[in-house]
């Protein structure tokens, strides 16, 4: 299995997201977490979110490269590469603004704007994590601090992409994509999606005359990523052999779905096609973290004065935190070359995550 393109798709595919998201994956073993789950999920998504947005965008493009759907029984294998664009206005964003629990500012005078994970590589404002002292009512001893995590100033996210579209009867095409759960750097990534066109145009006389195509498309697609992490306690001192916590099974799991309702539109010649898009895409982000994460309490039978990390400090499985949807009108316009069986196509979409996308491929009828 190793040796196939689907699989070495698959591969390619979560490098690229795994390997755009390692400032992340870092920041989830050793920072988000100090302020709690709730504080540290909260931060977390406003500090990722441009680039799963981006991802989603770009996973939700190259879909076709022309409206004319296949003749029945016809059919393409088409390899994409499209690259996710993120926009100014969300490479930073302010601390201040965000209703956290137990997070605080140190400085909250000073700047209080933070980099997101597509922002500058300077570190965001100090933080600090303050908890009750339970025998002094209104005193406060601080947990944790550090400082909000630097961005990697990368702005454009890859997502590669292999498809094939098979003709059905009615003037219709279904689209599929598919990776099996495939193991990649010790974690895994699958997946699937469908999309299905439906030509309008053959239902008016004036298009047979003209090399005119218009149909309506519509396509839905899922991708589920499994990346094993490592958040261990600063220190076991209190942690005994009777212990119930086991912090060797740690896992962040990303599902990104994307969907897009779309009328498109393209002018078929032999050799060169113009087409072009309009219609709404949406997606969304669920993260989900699996295992024991330990946090520092404070454990009057201990210090009253110190953190420390103990089993009332640990929860286990964080569920379904959902990032900032991408949502919105699509507009794209595209071009493609026929050579005989072989094709080349180049497109971009206008949205709020603009894509620029190319491919190659084959198609027959």
């Amino acid at each position: 299995m190793k040796n196939t393109l689907i699989t070495r798709i698959a591969i390619i595919t979560a490098c690229m997201l795994l390997n755009f998201s390692n400032s992340a994956r870092a920041q989830v073993e050793t920072e988000f977490f100090k302020g709690g789950i709730n504080d540290g999920m909260k931060l977390m998504e406003a500090y990722i979110s441009p680039f799963t947005n981006a991802f989603g965008a770009a996973f939700n493009s190259a879909w076709y490269n022309t409206a004319k759907p296949h003749k029945f029984g016809g059919f393409d294998i088409t390899l994409s590469l499209s690259a996710g664009l993120v926009p100014d206005d969300v490479t930073e964003f302010d601390i201040a603004g965000m209703d956290f629990t137990n997070i605080e500012l140190v400085n909250p005078g000073a700047n209080t704007i933070a980099p997101t994970i597509a922002g500058s590589k300077e570190p965001g404002p100090e933080l600090h994590v303050m908890a009750p002292v339970p025998s002094s009512p209104g005193s406060e001893v601080e947990l944790a601090s550090f400082n909000s995590p630097r961005g990697t100033a990368y702005r454009t996210v890859p997502a590669p992409m292999l498809q094939a579209g098979i003709g059905l009867p009615l003037g219709s095409e279904i689209k599929l994509r598919y990776i099996p759960s495939t193991p990649v750097d010790e974690g895994s990534v699958r997946l699937l999606g469908a999309g299905l066109s439906h030509s309008i145009s053959q239902y008016f006389n004036v298009f047979k005359m003209l090399p005119v195509n218009i149909s309506a498309f519509g396509a839905y697609n899922k991708l589920s990523v499994n990346v094993p992490i490592s958040v261990k306690p600063a220190s076991l001192d209190h942690y005994d052999e009777f212990s119930f916590s086991d912090f060797t099974s740690q896992a962040f799991l990303v599902d990104i779905q994307a969907w897009n309702a779309s009328l498109i539109g393209s002018v078929d010649f032999s050799v060169i096609t113009a087409y072009t898009g309009i219609g709404y895409s949406k997606t969304s982000t669920l993260m989900n973290i699996k295992g024991n994460i330990p946090l520092p309490v404070i454990d009057p039978a201990i210090s009253e004065s110190s953190p420390v990390y103990t089993d009332a400090g640990v929860i286990e499985d964080i569920e379904q935190a959902e990032t900032e949807n991408y949502s919105g009108i699509r507009l794209n316009v595209g071009g493609r070359i026929k050579l005989g069986v072989f094709t080349f196509h180049v497109d971009y979409t206008y949205a709020d995550y603009n894509v620029l996308s190319s491919g190659i491929g084959i198609s027959f009828r």
